[in-house]
Order: C-alpha cells, then sequence, then structure tokens
C-alpha cells in the first residue's frame, strides 16, 4: 500500500484480528474499496494521517463500531455520516471541523465522541465540552446527539413550514388560476351576452326599418290610388246620361205606344170599342186644354204688347 494511493500492500497484512491500523501512513485519501472489502474490520484507526475529506461512498463501511480520524486535516463530514448506524466510538480529534452534518443525529448507538481542537461553532464547541476523560467524552456524545437531533428536527420543522408554505402558495396559485379562469368565463358570458343584445337591436332595427318601408310602400299607394277615386265624380254624368237616355228611350216608347192607340183608335174599327172611346174623349180633351193654353198665351201676349 503506498501513502498517496493507499494500494500495493494489501490491507490484509494490516489487519489484526477485527482491528485495522492505518494510521501513520501518509493517506491522502481512503481506500474505500478494500475497506469494504473486510467487513470483519469494525474497528478502523485512521489517524495521523493527511485526509481533507472522506469520500461520499466511505458512509457505506456501515460495520464499522470505532472509527478514529484524529490528527488529520477533515475539513467537514459526508453530509450522510449518520448512515454509519453501528458506530459508538468516534475520534475526530485536531481536525478542521466547523460543523457536522445534520445526519449526526442518526448515530443513536454513539456512545464515545470527542471533537477537541476543532475550530467548532461556539454553539457547538459549548454542547461538546471538553473530552479529558472517559466519563466527559460519553458525555459529549449523548449532548452532541441530543443537539444533532434539535437541529434536525429544527430542519424538519423548516422543511414542513416550507413544504407547507409551497402547498399554500400552490393553493393560492390554483385559487388565482380559478378566479382567473371563472373571471375570463364571466367576461366570455358577458361578451356573449352583449353580442346577443347587438344582434337583437339589429334585428329589431331592421324590422322598424322593413315596417315602416311597408307603411311608406302603402302610403304611396294610397296617393297614387286618391286620382283614380276622384275621377269618379267625373264619370257621375257619363252615367247620368245613360240613364237620362235610358228614361228618354222609355218616354219615347210610351209615346210611340200612345200615338199607336190614337192612331188604332181613330182610324180602325176599335174606335168603338170602351178603351178607344175613353182615348179618343181623353185625346179629345187634351188637344182642347192645349187650345185653351195657346188662347190664353195669344192674350197674355197682347196685353203685355198694349
Amino acid at each position: 500500500m503506498s501513502r498517496g494511493g493507499g494500494k500495493g500492500l494489501s490491507l490484509k497484512d494490516k489487519l489484526d484480528g477485527n482491528e485495522l491500523d492505518l494510521s501513520l501512513c501518509d493517506l491522502n485519501e481512503v481506500p474505500v474499496r478494500e475497506l469494504a472489502a473486510l467487513p470483519k474490520a469494525t474497528i478502523l484507526d485512521l489517524s495521523c494521517n493527511n485526509l481533507i475529506s472522506l469520500p461520499s461512498d466511505f458512509c457505506s463501511l456501515m460495520h464499522l463500531v470505532k472509527l478514529d480520524l484524529s490528527k488529520n486535516r477533515l475539513q467537514q463530514l459526508p453530509l450522510d455520516f449518520g448512515r454509519l448506524v453501528n458506530l459508538q466510538h468516534l475520534d475526530l480529534l485536531n481536525n478542521c471541523l466547523v460543523t457536522l452534518p445534520v445526519s449526526f443525529a442518526q448515530l443513536k448507538n454513539l456512545k464515545w465522541l470527542d471533537l477537541k481542537d476543532n475550530p467548532l461553532d461556539p454553539v457547538l464547541a459549548k454542547v461538546a465540552g471538553d473530552c479529558l476523560d472517559e466519563k466527559q467524552c460519553k458525555q459529549a456524545a449523548v449532548k452532541v446527539l441530543q443537539h444533532m437531533k434539535a437541529i434536525q428536527s429544527e430542519q424538519d420543522r423548516q422543511r414542513q413550514r416550507k413544504l407547507q408554505a409551497e402547498r399554500e402558495m400552490e393553493k393560492k396559485r390554483e385559487a388565482e388560476q380559478r378566479a382567473k379562469e371563472a373571471q375570463e368565463r364571466e367576461l366570455r358570458k358577458r361578451e356573449k351576452a352583449e353580442e346577443k343584445e347587438r344582434r337583437r337591436r339589429e334585428y329589431d332595427a331592421q324590422k322598424a326599418a322593413k315596417q315602416e318601408m311597408e307603411k311608406k310602400t302603402k302610403r304611396e299607394t294610397v296617393q297614387t290610388r286618391k286620382p283614380a277615386s276622384s275621377s269618379r265624380p267625373a264619370q257621375l254624368p257619363r252615367h247620368r246620361h245613360s240613364w237620362s237616355r235610358s228614361v228618354l228611350r222609355v218616354l219615347l216608347f210610351v209615346l210611340f205606344c200612345v200615338l199607336c192607340t190614337l192612331a188604332a183608335c181613330k182610324l180602325t174599327e176599335l174606335r168603338r170599342q170602351p178603351l178607344c172611346v175613353s182615348v179618343n174623349t181623353l185625346y179629345e180633351d187634351v188637344i182642347a186644354a192645349l187650345q185653351n193654353h195657346k188662347t190664353l198665351q195669344n192674350m197674355l201676349q197682347q196685353n203685355s204688347q198694349q
């Protein structure tokens, strides 16, 4: 195993029972693949090396019970460091750690912890305290776990609040979207109603115009017919003239009949008949009356002349 890559010398040569000692090997990376092939190595010593960080797959070494990472240059631990659930003893003395990952709270079996000589956050440093003896290191494990659990709980609550806020925001957006859609539907409904009202007014206007046109046509027709009706009185004399002609014809016919009767009663043997006797008597009376009327006119003329 070389100092740089951790390969060359077999790790089995370093294995003593269940303890694997890789301290003082000048390592700058952890041979995770080779370590995973040694599940019996539950105690791993990586102290006094040049480790700046641990690879993410280091947390797959869940068989580890005791881990010594003291006197390296670790600036942070993997975010899923809490996957090492079987870890009971953890030595992080003299590194460059400021905080611990929240998943650290999942190390429920951790009984011993040393965080001395790290530039820890003041709150975390106060919680961890000193690890000068076995008792203090055990108390550090308990207090740090409680502290990290509290941080994890607070982060969970923050995530829940954030999630709740996102849900409320989503509900608000959905409500706004529904309100917007309802407003758009109402707007379309109103526009449709306005369009319908406009068409109805146009229809009423067209109907009124049509009725007005019909009335105008009727008035023009009546005015056109009036001269014809006014000409009817001018035609009345024609009817009267026809009627006069008819009366004249009747009178002429009656006169003709009377003359025929007089001729028959004067010139034929019918003059001895009672009807003809009456006719002849009436004729003579009429002649006498006409003569008297003529005599009277002559007298009147003479008087007027005198």
